[in-house]
């Protein structure tokens, strides 16, 4: 299958910089995510901007349940993507589980990306009492969410929606983020969900090679201070940066501060 049609592909910016932005969205949202975060960028940087299988305008037909029962099958898709367009110099923000994925993916094919920058994202939800380790979630918490997906994914995702989007002043934030999650197919967010709130990759973390902003906001749901914190401790030569918003999408409740974040590290 055409990588360009599978992930939706999109190639903005300055065709002739030196340097590329590949934006990788989180869970039931889709590369629209950034749109007040690119004209930041589009004069300086070419600019890659895709959809990830099972979401937004990617091609339904590439979903494999085998290929996308863990995360690293997401991993594998950026290496084809960052191969299949031959964009050097690149810059990888990802939001979400797709800070993760980038960040395998940079261990796995070492060379293909220069730089991280993980935007709210979490190596583990579950927490792991035995070695001490808080990620936000405990098994009763991911089994009632599972529970309520299963139950009625169209009234979990319009709740789940305004937790995680906080800014309850601008309830239009959370109900664009909940027509997103419920524009899924339930079976298929189900899957992709319990891929990412049961996966482990802490042990990724220290065989990264190179430069990383981790980016944290306040009151994130799905991602705790605690758990940047860890990332900054764990990754060699990162740093971490606390952006001025509440909840899990800096990028859409507070572009200007991502924005400047990503300008200081770049």
């Amino acid at each position: 299958m055409d990588i360009i049609q599978r992930n939706n592909i999109h190639v903005v910016g300055n065709q002739d910089a030196l340097q590329t932005l590949l934006f990788s969205h989180g869970f039931g949202i889709d590369q629209t995510s950034f749109s007040k975060v690119i004209p930041a960028f589009e004069k300086d940087y070419q600019i890659v901007l895709f959809d990830n299988v099972g979401g937004g305008k990617a091609e339904m037909k590439a979903y494999s349940p085998k290929r996308y029962e863990s995360v690293n099958g997401y991993a594998t898709d950026i290496a084809d993507i960052i191969q299949a367009l031959e964009v050097k110099n690149v810059t990888f923000i990802g939001h979400s589980v797709s800070g993760m994925t980038g960040l395998l993916a940079s261990n796995h094919y070492p060379g293909m990306i220069e730089r991280l920058i993980l935007l709210g994202s979490s190596p583990r939800y579950l927490d792991d009492p035995k070695d001490g380790y808080i990620g936000g979630f405990d098994n009763h918490a991911l089994t009632s969410l599972f529970e309520a997906m299963e139950g009625n994914y169209h009234a979990w995702a319009s709740g789940f929606s305004k937790l995680a989007m906080r800014n309850e002043d601008r309830p239009e934030l959370a109900a664009a983020f909940a027509a997103s999650l419920q524009a899924i197919r339930p079976d298929v967010a189900i899957q992709v969900a319990k891929a990412i709130f049961y996966m482990d990759h802490r042990d990724a973390l220290p065989k990264v090679t190179i430069p990383t902003l981790v980016v944290q906001t306040e009151n994130d749901i799905a991602v705790p201070a605690i758990v940047s914190e860890y990332l900054e401790a764990n990754i060699p030569n990162s740093r971490r940066m606390k952006v001025k918003t509440h909840g899990h999408f800096p990028h859409i409740s507070a572009p200007e501060e991502v924005i400047a974040a990503i300008q200081s590290f770049l």
